[in-house]
């Protein structure tokens, strides 16, 4: 519950060499509500031991309410629809833009807040994909790149290339794929999970397609994306039946029964049997971490139309809401991205690479703790001691080559609404399941993209 009306002290202050001091006096709630789609128990324990912390200096609760990433949009929407959007959120790249453009966020006190901070505290890039009005829609918190996981034990048996290119990966797959003992991929084909919406996305995206340009809307070429649609009929037909999305990926990985998956660094603490709840089980040892000393990654990915690749990357971001106590808001995002920055790392530090590098006195303060946080949840160590170096520079590497749709050409809104329409994944399934022919596929994503306003 809130107890005052919102203030704007701090966008008065804005631009002035304001000092991080979090004294009780600087905001006006006793109260703020934080919404996280970080709500695994271990990781909301973390937030709300940073909760904890931010009260001890600012006398301010922070309530800490979880919420699943599938229906944050539905939840934000119908909250700022009733006036009770809570004070900050933790969101996902896809909303930053369309939540400014709808109102849902306050994009002036997220604008003030990096000024506060320090622009150039900041990654770039990381600021550039939530550019809004000349300002930035939210305050970006952490990146990571989307990977091809592989078995590099099988690929180097095999005498494989890595699986860095649509070539790579097909002739990995005629080479191993013997199911069900080995599937050669576990393709995403639940058209109503964002997981297959972020897996089609990189494919598209190493291809070099992408349906939006600097005006908008951008007809998608018939020959490029015929390309991206046989490659992924190819994975998907590599994979097993049924609708398949992140859960099955991982379990049919950790089982030995799959050559290649597309994830998230998240699994990295998973793969090295350092969490209970997600064991390897390619033996009987739940903790073993043979499976993550057989396993490569790669980040960039490229198709025949695309030989440079790109790499799919996400941000988070704390977005402010129009409904806020602006200035408790805006103290706790401080506090949250400094003093309490290598605590918000450290809810996950295998998916949350620092954005935020360091300080103005210290420029790589941030990484440098960063690269010391274990990983893991019953069991910890940090990711230096798991995997090669040449894997995590793999790793850290993935944010400099990442891409979203609409990003470049200044349309992240519009390609994030076309994505968030899964309208891409219906069609795709469609080609997957043999009712649409190629360039059937092609007319009728363009006909609904088009329509994408």
């Amino acid at each position: 519950m809130t107890i005052f009306a919102k203030t704007s002290t701090g966008r008065l202050l804005a631009g002035a060499a304001v000092g991080l001091a979090f004294s009780a006096m600087a905001v006006q709630a006793d109260t703020i509500r934080f919404w996280t789609t970080e709500e695994q128990p271990e990781r909301l324990a973390k937030q709300e031991e940073m909760a904890a912390a931010f009260k001890e200096s600012t006398g301010t609760e922070v309530e800490v309410i979880p919420v699943s990433e599938s229906d944050l949009g539905t939840r934000a929407t119908a909250a700022f629809a009733a006036g009770d959007l809570p004070d900050v959120i933790y969101h996902t790249l896809q909303y930053a833009l369309p939540w400014a453009e709808a109102g849902i966020l306050d994009t002036e006190a997220a604008t003030d807040v990096i000024a506060e901070l320090g622009e150039g505290t900041f990654a770039s890039g990381a600021l550039a994909m939530a550019a809004f009005d000349g300002g930035t829609a939210a305050v970006p918190v952490d990146g990571w790149t989307q990977m091809v996981v592989y078995r590099k034990d099988l690929f180097d048996a095999a005498g494989l290339e890595a699986p860095n290119s649509y070539a790579n990966v097909l002739a990995a797959i005629e080479a191993l794929h013997n199911p069900p003992e080995m599937y050669g991929f576990v393709a995403a084909t639940k058209v109503d999970e964002n997981f297959m919406s972020q897996v089609l996305e990189h494919v598209f995206l190493a291809n070099g397609v992408s349906p939006v340009g600097a005006d908008g809307f951008k007809a998608l070429e018939e020959g490029p994306t015929i390309e991206v649609l046989d490659f992924y009929k190819a994975i998907a037909e590599a994979s097993p039946p049924g609708e398949l999305y992140w859960k099955q990926s991982r379990e049919l990985y950790f089982a030995g029964q799959a050559a290649m998956i597309i994830w998230s660094p998240f699994i990295l603490d998973e793969l090295a049997g350092l969490r209970d709840s997600a064991p390897p089980t390619i033996n009987d040892d739940p903790t073993t971490r043979d499976l993550a000393a057989a396993t490569g990654i790669v980040t960039n990915f490229s198709g025949p139309s695309n030989p440079d690749g790109a790499a799919w990357g996400d941000i988070r971001y704390f977005g402010i809401t129009s409904d806020a106590d602006t200035d408790a808001a805006m103290e706790f995002i401080k506090f949250s991205m400094d003093d309490g920055y290598t605590q918000t790392l450290s809810i996950a530090p295998e998916g949350k690479f620092p954005v935020r590098k360091g300080t103005a006195d210290n420029p790589t303060a941030f990484v440098e703790a960063w690269s010391k946080l274990p990983v893991g949840v019953d069991r910890k160590a940090p990711l230096g001691e798991l995997y090669a170096q040449e894997m995590i520079d793999e790793i850290v590497g993935g944010l400099d080559v990442a891409q979203r749709w609409g990003v470049a050409e200044g349309q992240l809104s519009l390609a994030s609404k076309m994505i968030n329409g899964q309208a891409i994944n219906r069609i795709v399934r469609q080609y997957i399941d043999g009712e649409l022919d190629g360039p059937a596929a092609v007319a009728a994503m363009n006909d609904e993209l088009g329509k994408v306003e």
